[in-house]
């Protein structure tokens, strides 16, 4: 099995042998064999962070090698990766040799022909691992859990998983994806990543240009089809089939790319979280103060604290230092969608001194848990879209909900912690502490 969409791979596959031959023979040769783009693959690689200078990589489900060649020449500092590029489907592994050599990168592209799940490799073998539309094959959760100890330490993951864009999926689509590959939320699949014992360093929904890379190519070649056996015709059946679902339904289902890294044992040692008590009122203004240097945030907690409306006990977290001083705060408040109660996070403070070091992440984690754990269904947030997709934050348009303000799409995002309720579409009302 290779890197295709889930759905009618895994239809072909569970058919016959001929079957499943003349699907493989449909994808060959063609430039991709999922949803991507080098542009994708690079914003993915660039959310990884520093990678050694010569990093040991291993692409799963590599197909013909579009990533795999990307990463060979432009992963780690010196741009000198050793990429070990694994798939089942020799013709793939042929056509990836032969580019890899006209492009000069036959010495640091080694092709292995394996199974996902019975990898030969020991653990520690790499610094980087990448899956692009391959890990349906084991399912998500599996794909976590097996691939973690083939990292080296300080190795990154990297894996797309097809999800719900949609709030409510349609019948029509559900109907289609539920028998062959049930898809979650990016909230779902977040905190599936989190209990595997990893930290999101980053996330990026794919863009319908990534899907016409694959399909476009894809297409064309199924419009000229002309089936010569009763096996032929059914491998057509299926792309057909998962061509007019995304044409008909695409705008309920995505890729997205996850970057993660393992939660080591030191990870949450550092910074104990907990409840806001009141003897930390000030501890918390300070910090506020120090990391936006105005008052106006420090003010809006007080202010927010004093509002009986807005302010939720337990709910307004710290971060504390191994000399037990406050270093991190994160705050969520009262405020509506359409007369519907949901959460604001606003502000969420690091200390300078601190700041990168993990003090705001473990804040915001401790926090958005608690929220969970009280019944909360929803939280907003009005911050950096390079920073909140991390804990499973998504555009909130996508849900049809708005500021009561102008702002860029990409920086005013949700979470829902709930998936059994609905999310209510609408403008948002803030507590009137923030002045809007």
């Amino acid at each position: 099995m290779t890197d295709n969409t889930a759905s009618s791979s895994t239809a072909a596959s569970g058919s016959d042998d001929g079957v499943f031959a003349a699907f493989m023979e449909l994808h060959r040769g063609l430039p991709r064999q999922s949803p991507g783009s080098d542009d994708s693959t690079r914003h993915l690689l660039s959310l990884c962070g520093p990678l050694p200078e010569r990093p040991r990589v291993l692409d799963l489900g590599c197909g013909p090698g579009r990533s795999a060649l990307l990463l060979a020449a432009e992963a780690g500092g010196a741009g000198l990766a050793e990429v070990t590029a694994v798939d089942l489907y020799e013709p793939f592994l042929d056509e990836l040799r032969a580019a890899a050599s006209a492009r000069g990168l036959d010495g640091r592209v080694r092709t292995v022909r394996a199974e996902k799940g019975a990898l030969p490799f020991e653990d520690g073998s790499f610094d980087l691992v990448w899956a692009e539309g391959s890990a349906y094959i084991l399912g998500f959760d599996r794909a976590l859990a097996e691939w973690k100890r083939l990292l080296a330490p300080g190795g990154r993951l990297v894996l797309t998983e097809c999800e719900w864009t949609a709030e409510e999926p349609s019948a029509g689509a559900r109907a289609f994806w539920d028998p062959q590959y049930p898809l979650r939320s990016t909230a779902r699949n977040t905190a599936a990543v989190q209990a595997a014992g990893y930290r999101v360093l980053g996330t990026r929904l794919q863009p319908d240009s990534d899907w016409a890379e694959y399909y476009g190519p894809l297409g064309e070649r199924v419009r000229a089809a002309v089936p010569a056996s009763p096996a032929e015709e059914a491998a057509l059946g299926y792309v057909r089939e998962e061509l007019a679902v995304r044409e008909r339904h695409g705008h309920e289902y995505g890729y997205t790319g996850f970057v993660l890294a393992p939660v080591t044992a030191g990870d949450g040692d550092r910074w104990r979280t907990r409840p806001e008590a009141p003897a930390d009122a000030a501890a918390v203004r300070a910090v506020n103060l120090a990391a936006f240097g105005t008052p106006l945030e420090a003010d809006l907690v007080d202010a927010l604290r004093a509002d009986a409306g807005a302010w939720l006990p337990g709910l307004s977290y710290v971060a504390e230092g191994p000399d037990g001083e406050v270093a991190a705060h994160a705050l969520l408040t009262r405020c509506r969608v359409d007369g519907v109660p949901a959460l604001a996070l606003a502000p969420v403070a690091a200390d300078p001194a601190v700041q990168r070091s993990g003090a705001g992440s473990a804040v915001v984690r401790a926090l958005l848990a608690a929220a969970r754990e009280a019944g909360e269904a929803l939280v907003l947030v009005l911050g950096h879209p390079s920073y909140y997709p991390r804990f499973g934050f998504a555009p909130a348009s996508r849900f049809g909900i708005g500021a009561p303000f102008e702002v860029p799409d990409e920086a005013m995002m949700a979470l829902v912690l709930d998936d059994s309720v609905p999310v209510p579409a609408g403008t948002i009302s803030y507590p009137a502490p923030f002045g809007v």
